[in-house]
């Protein structure tokens, strides 16, 4: 069964990494989407991967930071596909972020963090609400990260930024409510992604003891999750954070 069928979905860094597994997984339960991402080369790639397996796609070149882009998005796919029904926030900035010092971060590198992974689901959440609040209905998933929960030693901006996201999805939850929309937080492990790839000499070397599952997380692990916030199945469920760490954090 297709969970969600005739609906249309945004993914923001929907080309590559988590971001291209959102844009296949719920391709693949029927949605049509939009792949959002500087990477455009990249989102086309993925669009067209889509377009052999028969799913509908759009590739679109957005700076999450910038405000007329994030317009751009929302009416590009209302042009293509006549509705907006989930967004997906999943934009980020990890590539060559390496580990270092709070001292030694440079202050350019502190706002443009910010900027992707706040500013940037700000803009996007913004730029699709009329749509959504016309149909009395829509959904929002911002991606966090479990370090906002247990820090990270040598990516505080990242970890800061990706706190603010599970704020900011509280935040929009409480305010969206009254039109039908919920908005909620998925926040993953250490994944073994392409950006995870850059950020560690060896990924195997990952300590797993502290994982009761003892393995590190796919992006196959994360898709079910975003599915379920997608779907009917979550039409209740607004605010919430859904950490998906092979149980490493409990709450």
């Amino acid at each position: 069964m297709e969970r969600l069928k005739n609906k249309t979905a945004i993914i923001t860094g929907g080309a590559r990494g988590l971001g291209k597994a959102f844009s296949l997984a719920l391709a693949e339960q029927g949605a049509k989407v939009v792949i959002a991402d500087l990477m455009h080369e990249e989102a086309m790639k993925t669009a067209r991967d889509l377009e052999e397996k028969g799913c509908a796609a759009l590739p679109l070149r957005v700076d999450v930071t910038s405000e007329s882009d994030t317009m751009m998005i929302a009416k590009e796919t209302m042009e293509a596909f006549g509705r907006i029904d989930i967004l997906v926030n999943n934009a980020a900035m990890v590539y060559g972020v390496g580990r270092k010092s709070f001292t030694e971060i440079p202050v350019t590198e502190w706002d443009r963090m910010m900027s992707v992974s706040l500013k940037g689901s700000f803009l996007c959440a913004k730029a699709v609400f009329p749509e959504m609040k016309k149909r009395n209905r829509g959904k929002i998933i911002n991606i966090s990260s479990e370090t906002a929960f247990t820090g990270s030693n040598g990516f505080l901006h990242y970890v800061t930024s990706k706190g603010g996201v599970i704020s900011f999805t509280r935040s929009l939850a409480a305010e969206l409510g009254q039109y039908g929309i919920c908005v909620n937080c998925v926040a993953p492990g250490f994944t073994d992604t392409e950006a995870a790839r850059t950020l560690t000499d060896d990924i195997n070397k990952y300590d797993v003891s502290l994982t009761p599952l003892r393995r590190l997380g796919l992006p196959e692990d994360i898709v079910g999750s975003v599915i379920f916030l997608s779907s009917n199945d979550s039409d209740f469920i607004t605010g919430q954070t859904l950490v998906v760490d092979g149980g490493r954090y409990m709450h």
